[in-house]
């Protein structure tokens, strides 16, 4: 079987074969067909249903590159991934909207279609946690929905925090005032910021107060109204804490949580508190959990990998221990 796909424009063409017709490789090795470009004609030939398959992934690609947006090995895995899951309708509205535009002029945009539901989360509800791996822009989107809640007025300003337990002792013995203390922690916080803002600008928002950047252990006894406040790595907090960090929202404010379940730093006796909001929080109306995984990761395809590899050997360790809990509770109850 052949089919035929007619482009207008010969540059989306080059943006979906890609470089030494990368892209349309990683498809014929995939699905089994022969994809050929002929000026303006793609033809896709091989066994039907592969054919379809193909057709559709092109173009959905093909409506990637009209958007502006290069295409990769991620952008066309990702698309293939959803294809085989039946969510081919979905992609169609993928990346239309914009959260806001970087200094630079980039327009920011969800890349997966489960980030759209967490950025779909983050406007509708006043509390969202936003749970998955490394490079699944939890933290990302989160702060450029800060922003763009931020350049709308629809906040006054911006507070970020995150637990300083990576770095294994006190803030109090660590060198510097405050400011200097945090920002090893705070860096990618800092830096997404700086990009979206662009690095004058952001200092002097900073400079007025309107963003503030501080450690978890500084929002105690505070109440922070007409703020977006995102807390960072929050799988280091403890059960104490979240409640804490919870507690301090004011009026007309929106809270994000962001964090990875599988990487926690906690010592051993000591309860993730993103785990623990899991489950105490699960069922109150107006908080919302988004979890995101290997397939929203938006950095080197590796990662995905990497992500999927880790998540299975913490999905056997949990096995394990539930086996051995199991059979504990049912050796005491024979003892009894």
């Amino acid at each position: 079987m052949e089919r035929h796909i007619e482009v207008e424009k010969m540059d989306l063409v080059i943006n979906l074969f890609g470089s030494f017709d990368e892209n349309v490789k990683i498809i014929e090795k995939e699905l089994d067909v022969a994809i050929i470009n002929r000026g303006s004609e793609i033809k896709i030939g091989g066994e039907p249903d592969k054919v379809e398959k193909a057709v559709a992934a092109v173009n959905q690609l093909l409506a990637v590159a009209s958007r502006g947006e290069t295409i990769g090995e991620q952008e066309v895995r990702y698309v293939m991934g959803q294809i085989d899951d039946g969510k081919e309708e979905e992609l169609a509205d993928l990346g239309k909207d914009v959260i806001c535009i970087t200094s630079n002029g980039t327009p920011l945009k969800a890349k997966t279609l489960g980030q759209k539901q967490y950025v779909e989360m983050i406007k509708k509800n006043p509390i969202v946690f936003g749970i998955g791996p490394a490079g699944t822009g939890k933290t990302y989107l989160a702060v450029a929905m800060a922003v763009s809640a931020f350049k709308n007025k629809e906040v006054n300003r911006i507070v970020l925090t995150r637990p300083a337990i990576e770095a294994g002792e006190s803030l109090g013995f660590l060198p510097g005032d405050m400011q200097e203390k945090v920002d090893p922690y705070l860096r990618p916080l800092y830096d997404a910021l700086g990009e979206m803002f662009g690095f004058e600008a952001f200092h002097k928002i900073l400079e007025r107060g309107q963003i503030e950047v501080a450690p978890l252990a500084y929002m105690r006894g505070r109440t922070l109204d007409d703020a977006f406040i995102i807390l960072d790595e929050a799988q280091n907090t403890t059960q104490e804490q979240m409640k804490m960090f919870l507690t301090r929202m004011g009026f007309a404010s929106k809270i994000v949580v962001t964090g990875d379940v599988t990487q926690v730093d906690l010592p051993r006796d000591k309860k993730s508190g993103l785990r623990d909001a899991e489950i105490v929080l699960k069922n109150i109306e107006g908080i919302e959990f988004m979890y995101l995984s290997e397939k929203d990761v938006v950095r080197h395809p590796l990662v995905q990998k990497i992500v999927k590899a880790y998540e299975k050997k913490t999905m056997e360790r949990e096995r394990v221990l539930r086996q051995k809990r199991d059979r504990n509770s049912r050796e005491r109850r024979a003892q009894n």
